[in-house]
């Protein structure tokens, strides 16, 4: 059986989307450390001196670090029902919702930040996980 390029496709684009904030976190912070004078210390401990960056500046970065957290779980299940299924519409729609979730998570956190909101994205985006996980689990335990 063939991978379900349909699944591969949420897989890439989360990935291209994660460049993206990469890209965003340094044309932002690169010039905010210019701005401020601040010459980077490696003997000062970690994240000490991005802390006296402008809020704005630090949440595209925790946006980019949160991108390699609960994503890679969702990078191992999309390609596990990639491969053992034959990628239905389901599948499929709950990979690109994650996507799609994790992308206004990720604009949201790097823009306005307000926690609440934040919060119901991830807990939404982390239920659409779940749904992938237990079927990537009945798929799993079904393959002849």
């Amino acid at each position: 059986m063939q991978p379900s390029l349909e699944l591969l496709r949420p897989v890439v684009a989360l990935v291209v989307w994660t460049f993206v904030m990469w890209t965003w976190m340094y044309v932002t912070r690169i010039p905010a450390i210019q701005r401020s004078g601040m010459k980077l210390d490696p003997s000062a401990p970690r994240g000490e001196q991005m802390a006296s960056l402008p809020a704005e500046v630090r949440w595209k970065a925790d946006n980019y670090n949160h991108l390699f957290e609960q994503p890679t779980l969702f990078y191992a299940v999309a390609i596990v029902l990639a491969l053992v299924t034959r990628g239905g519409d389901t599948d499929a729609m709950l990979a690109w919702t994650y996507v799609g979730l994790r992308v206004t998570h990720s604009v949201f956190q790097a823009k306005i930040n307000k926690i609440e909101v934040r919060f119901a994205l991830f807990f939404v985006s982390s239920l659409v996980l779940a749904a992938m996980t237990v079927r990537a689990v009945l798929a799993v335990m079904t393959a002849a």
